[in-house]
């Protein structure tokens, strides 16, 4: 027998960049990509973060633009 029957609400996910009012993404914009990244250091997706799928690969780019540069970290101490 099937379990009780759950009702799915809808929810309107807010959108952070535009909540933020940036137009472009910046790489040296380290506040901002901090939002996006987990405290693990890895980029969130796109299902957490609410994005659209070019604005995520905005997000993608930079936050690999400031690792390279060393703005961001690759990763944060497991301990």
């Amino acid at each position: 027998m099937a379990g009780p029957q759950r009702k799915s609400v809808n929810k309107r996910k807010i959108v952070p960049v535009k909540t933020v009012r940036i137009d472009n993404v910046d790489y040296k914009d380290t506040a901002t990509l901090r939002k996006f990244i987990s405290e693990r250091g890895k980029i969130r997706a796109r299902r957490v973060t609410g994005l659209s799928v070019q604005d995520q690969r905005k997000v993608a780019i930079a936050v690999k633009n400031a690792r390279e540069l060393a703005l961001l970290p690759y990763t944060t101490s497991a301990r």
